[in-house]
């Protein structure tokens, strides 16, 4: 809530108009609160970003079934939830852009984030299959799918077994900060695009994994050894 408010400082500073309000996006009542109560207070919703998510940095053989319901009911459910809420609204009106974030862990193997890759895999299930029955109700859909991004995610991830920057060390490339990430999102979202990845980086394992699976599980346990060279428990 203070990094929000924070954020939200600097914007009005800049000369936007904006609410800002801190919300569970766990709890479906307080997400519908804020949409509904936006669309009685503006008249339409013209797009929803589905952008909150924690991150457990853990081998499959480390992550707790605590860590694993925390990643579920945020990263996945609280997808679910903003998607409950507005589309329904989006449909009655005609119109609407529904904008979910994903990673590039939900498009291809991710070593030592194996529940957080579950949950951004199931969130670009959901925008598959909910891009191809909105596109009648005149409601688009994308999902966004980035590497790395210089947010504070990358210091808020929890990390089991390994050195707390451990991300940084072995994900190819620095983080994207986020102005450039979102100048990269608004246009992907602008041109209708339905997958928006982000960075050349990603868009080559993601090319590498459709075309030569094998190959990319390949990298992926590469990147496995050299997680397990950061481990600071041995077992």
């Amino acid at each position: 809530a203070e990094l929000l408010e924070t954020t939200a400082a600097v914007l009005r500073a800049g000369g936007a108009q904006l609410d800002a309000r801190a919300v569970d996006v766990r709890d479906a009542a307080q997400v519908l609160a804020l949409v509904e109560g936006a669309h009685r207070e503006l008249g339409r919703i013209d797009y929803i970003f589905n952008n909150a998510a924690v991150n457990v940095c853990a081998e499959l053989r480390d992550t707790s079934l605590e860590d694993w319901n925390r990643l579920i009911d945020v990263n996945l459910r609280g997808v679910v939830h903003g998607v409950h809420a507005a589309y329904p609204i989006m449909r009655a009106q005609g119109f609407g852009h529904i904008v979910n974030t994903a990673s590039a862990a939900g498009l291809i193997p991710a070593a030592a984030e194996g529940a957080y890759a579950a949950t951004k895999h199931a969130v670009v299930g959901l925008s598959s299959t909910l891009r191809i029955e909105a596109a009648s109700f005149g409601v688009r859909v994308s999902v966004v799918c980035p590497g790395l991004v210089d947010t504070p995610i990358l210091d808020s991830t929890k990390y089991v077994k390994l050195g707390s920057d451990a991300l940084r060390k072995i994900s190819p490339g620095k983080p994207v900060p986020p102005r450039t990430a979102a100048r990269q999102i608004l246009r992907g979202v602008d041109r209708n695009r339905f997958y928006i990845v982000l960075t050349p980086t990603v868009n080559a394992l993601w090319r590498l994994h459709r075309y030569a699976p094998s190959a990319s599980l390949g990298v992926g346990r590469i990147a496995v050894r050299l997680f397990r060279r950061e481990r600071t428990e041995d077992d």
